[in-house]
């Protein structure tokens, strides 16, 4: 049984995974901003000790040994170029603190326990087909965020991957989330369908079978790849 730390499990993705992980009888350890419980830990992220508290927090419930890290907590708020400079400012920088800042402080947490107990581990981020190809003109800040992310995680497979650390990362197009859905309603709601030659966004249980199997079935030589789920609407 491998120990799982997972943010933003409370809804959609997070959610979904937890419940699957669970369901192949791993321990998943995980993470809501306000709300915790025995196996929830509450952390906001825009406070700069909260990944800290966090993985402390996990360490603990674990008993001191986690075997892998899922980054899934996201913010998606628009951010038009319209706004004042401090409020454009302030949104950019809260965005990247809860979709990268707070992941990078957790893989490096997660690394540097796997090297201090010479064990190996798995980093699974959940990015976005706008950290590829870009978003809305009001997205600026979430495709730099999640641009971010899948330059941090090939930096963590190539750097550690002789040490059995691996990472994986996987890159959804809109899901069928509360947040997707308020964004498909500003875009036009459903024709912007018109763009995914599936014709559907995808599911969250679709993305979390793909969280599942990059959390513990992807062999290792898979380390550094990013999995695209957008429906075919970017291919590369």
């Amino acid at each position: 049984m491998s120990c799982i730390l997972l943010t933003g499990s409370s809804r959609g993705i997070g959610a979904a995974a937890a419940a699957l992980l669970e369901e192949r009888g791993e321990k998943v350890i995980g993470h809501a901003t306000r709300s915790g419980g025995p196996e929830t830990i509450a952390a906001d992220f825009l406070e700069p000790t909260a990944a800290q508290m966090l993985w402390d927090g996990a360490l603990e419930v674990s008993g001191g040994a986690i075997d892998v890290l899922v980054n899934n907590a996201g913010l998606f708020d628009p951010n038009p170029i319209e706004g004042s400079d401090v409020e454009w400012l302030d949104k950019w920088e809260e965005t990247l603190r809860i979709n990268l800042s707070a992941a990078a402080q957790l893989s490096r947490f997660a690394v540097k326990h796997w090297q201090e107990r010479g064990a190996k581990g798995r980093i699974v981020h959940v990015a976005s087909r706008a950290g590829h190809r870009g978003d809305s003109p009001a997205h600026w800040h979430y495709a730099a965020a999640k641009g971010g992310m899948l330059a941090m995680h090939k930096t963590i497979a190539r750097a550690y991957a002789s040490q059995g650390i691996t990472s994986f990362a996987i890159a959804p197009g809109f899901v069928d989330t509360a947040m997707a859905g308020d964004y498909l309603e500003s875009r036009g709601g459903e024709g912007l369908l018109a763009d995914i030659p599936l014709g559907r966004v995808a599911e969250p249980e679709e993305i979390a079978r793909i969280i599942a199997f990059c959390a513990l079935d992807a062999p290792e030589s898979m380390t550094g790849a990013v999995i695209d789920a957008n429906g075919a609407s970017y291919v590369r």
